[in-house]
């Protein structure tokens, strides 16, 4: 009887080990990723409640399957697609009433002036108007710091195609640049 009681004991320790072990690894997770999880998820919805709301469902699921995860080098691809997946899930769950991109502006707090201000908005609205293959990936790795193997892993493309969509996107974006200079420079006589 006392043997079974020390097995048990003793099966109940390792257990209680392994949950703190995987709780620690989620904590570290957490801690370190959050943040641009969270920029993510606010570039996509615009809102920042939902946003995170798309945070916390995303760790929630990161929990539940962390056992999973065998690199944790690859753990903000892996959590960046589980964000994405839940954003996509929202639309099905429920019809959202849709607003006009262009005339959502999205505030920047930081931006020194009314000069950068109008740059950042420039931009914003430049990439807003990008063809959706070629803006995700752009803002992957610009907003995210993901490297063109990671994104083709989070897009399920070729690394190829998200190299080519990148030169494309910042082509079409320098294009913009320089049409925007020759119009100033036709107005200014």
């Amino acid at each position: 009887m006392i043997s079974v009681f020390k097995r048990k004991q003793q099966g109940q320790q390792t257990v209680s080990k392994s949950m703190m072990i995987k709780q620690k690894r989620y904590e570290a997770l957490v801690y370190a990723l959050h943040g641009d999880l969270f920029r993510y998820a606010f570039w996509l919805c615009h809102d920042r409640q939902v946003a995170e709301d798309l945070v916390q469902e995303t760790f929630l699921r990161a929990w539940k399957a962390l056992d999973s995860l065998k690199e944790e080098k690859a753990a903000k691809a892996w959590l960046i697609t589980i964000l994405r997946r839940e954003n996509a899930r929202r639309f099905e769950r429920k019809q959202f009433d849709l607003v006009d991109i262009e005339t959502t502006a999205v505030p920047d707090r930081k931006a020194p002036g009314l000069e950068q201000n109008m740059e950042n908005e420039w931009l914003r609205r430049h990439i807003a108007e990008l063809a959706p293959e070629y803006r995700e990936p752009l803002l992957l790795q610009v907003i995210g710091g993901f490297s063109g193997e990671e994104i083709a892993g989070i897009l399920d493309l070729n690394k190829n195609t998200v190299m080519t969509r990148l030169f494309r996107a910042r082509n079409q974006l320098r294009e913009a640049i320089e049409q925007d200079k020759t119009a100033r420079g036709r107005c200014n006589g």
